[in-house]
């Protein structure tokens, strides 16, 4: 075991209200939103192929012709209850928001710098107008920061010699400055997620980001964050040089999950992020960035996907530059919504299903239980049909000790027949696809009781 100050703080996963409330939730919304959605991925007449949110960086361009962006921050088409109703109706239960990216351009009125909200033709406080949204309709709030900042001079990317570490010293002031003051000005704040903590600055830190995160714990007990501001003694990061987890939950899935038979990973909270293309997180405007765009289908595959191994999904929303949401991506959130309006009992409130294997056509996901080291629980597991075999048939290796009472369709509770292969194996006939995965709830009974009487099953909603 090597000794470490700055390690992970405890090697037990919280059990707190807030933390429980956080797992149960599984769906998110990440909305990355600044000055680079005006620009939409195009500097001087000529578009960039990469990242939106890194265009000030890949097209060279200077701090101040960056900040001369602010001018065009009108906000004509911000709606910020339109994006909560959104979030909402797609069926997430918080969201993450980009409070300050990369370029250092803050979506709140900092007293601690000058490039902010405060200098665009509104002044408004973007940001509170966000939270209170989405608090509106119900949703948990959590803050995205950027420790890596381009606009600021004491910023540094690795520390070379003495003025490094004076000027980056005064940057984690400016940093920790920054930081309290969010959780001091928006105290109902669920969570803190970091991000722009690779470079070897912030990993030769890890005194800082320690103290950090205890500091805004203490501000708002409870709160959540990511495994992404940590590093150790040794600049380790995510976890600390003993294997331990540093965070709350581990937050290195971006845009990819681990494998789907890799239950290793549910013995810890962990949260995937993804777009909604593989281009860009900020809105960019160009054929470039549609590539690759994502169907409804796909995100609920990886949604099912995510919550079957005990993680949390952040779907990614990039409005443009007047703050107003693409249709493209209000569409697929309509689509994905939809879903959940009928299936949400397989996310929601859901986790692994312990004991049963990946079985290559979806996922199985089960309610939450008190004992997450449980390793058969009888009731209802959900099967997720990602795909249909070329057989048409569905097979379902049941945990030893259990059998299969009864199969349901989710959307009407249609029951479903199946055949017995033996003492652990049924099959049955796929459903044929209408665009989307169709769910199946199965009652599951302690083996020897399945021919006993059928009770009317709560979790499957009757229509």
């Amino acid at each position: 075991m090597i000794p470490l100050t700055y390690g992970a703080t405890s090697a037990d996963r919280r059990q707190d209200p807030t933390m429980r409330a956080f797992r149960a939730d599984r769906f998110g919304q990440f909305v990355h939103w600044g000055l680079y959605a005006i620009p939409a991925g195009t500097w001087q007449g000529r578009t960039i192929e990469f990242a939106a949110e890194f265009l000030m960086h890949s097209a060279h361009v200077s701090r101040e012709d960056w900040a001369a962006l602010a001018a065009d921050f009108t906000l004509d088409g911000f709606d910020p209850a339109e994006w909560a109703r959104t979030a909402r109706r797609m069926g997430a239960r918080y969201v993450t928001v980009t409070t300050k990216h990369h370029d250092g351009f803050c979506l709140w009125p900092s007293a601690y710098s000058d490039f902010t909200v405060a200098a665009t033709p509104s002044g408004r406080d973007v940001l509170g107008e966000i939270l209170d949204a989405y608090r509106a309709e119900g949703l948990a709030t959590h803050l995205y920061y950027s420790v890596l900042d381009w606009h600021h001079p004491d910023w540094r990317y690795a520390i070379e010699s003495d003025d490094d570490r004076i000027a980056f010293d005064r940057y984690l002031d400016f940093a920790t400055n920054q930081l309290l003051e969010l959780a001091e000005r928006y105290p109902q704040t669920r969570g803190f997620w970091f991000d722009g903590t690779w470079d070897e600055s912030v990993k030769a830190n890890g005194r800082w980001t320690h103290e950090i995160e205890q500091l805004l714990k203490e501000r708002i007990p409870g709160a959540i964050v990511n495994s992404r501001l940590r590093a150790d003694d040794r600049g380790a990061r995510h976890f600390d040089s003993n294997g331990a987890l540093m965070g709350d939950y581990e937050s290195g899935y971006e845009r990819r999950l681990p494998a789907p038979w890799d239950r290793s990973v549910s013995v810890y909270d962990w949260e995937a992020c993804a777009t909604l293309t593989q281009a860009s997180w900020g809105f960019h405007d160009s054929a470039w960035a549609e590539r690759g765009r994502k169907t409804p289908a796909q995100m609920v595959e990886q949604l099912a996907h995510t919550v079957s191994l005990g993680g949390n999904l952040l779907l990614n929303f990039g409005p443009r530059g007047d703050g107003s949401l693409a249709p493209v991506e209000t569409a697929l959130a309509d689509a994905v919504g939809a879903w959940m309006a009928v299936n949400g009992a397989a996310v929601h409130d859901s986790g692994p299903a312990p004991g049963w294997d990946y079985p290559g056509w979806g996922f199985y996901t089960a309610p939450l239980q008190a004992d997450a080291s449980a390793e058969v629980s009888d009731g209802v597991v959900h099967a997720i049909v990602t795909r249909i075999p070329v057989s048409g048939i569905l097979t379902i290796a049941l945990p030893p000790g259990l059998a299969l009472r009864a199969v349901r369709a989710l959307v009407d509770g249609a029951e479903t027949p199946f055949t017995v292969l033996d003492a652990h194996t049924v099959q049955l006939p796929a459903s044929a696809f209408t665009g989307m995965p169709t769910v199946l709830a199965l009652e599951t009974v302690p083996a020897g009781q399945e021919s006993g009487p059928r009770e009317p099953n709560p979790d499957v909603a009757l229509v």
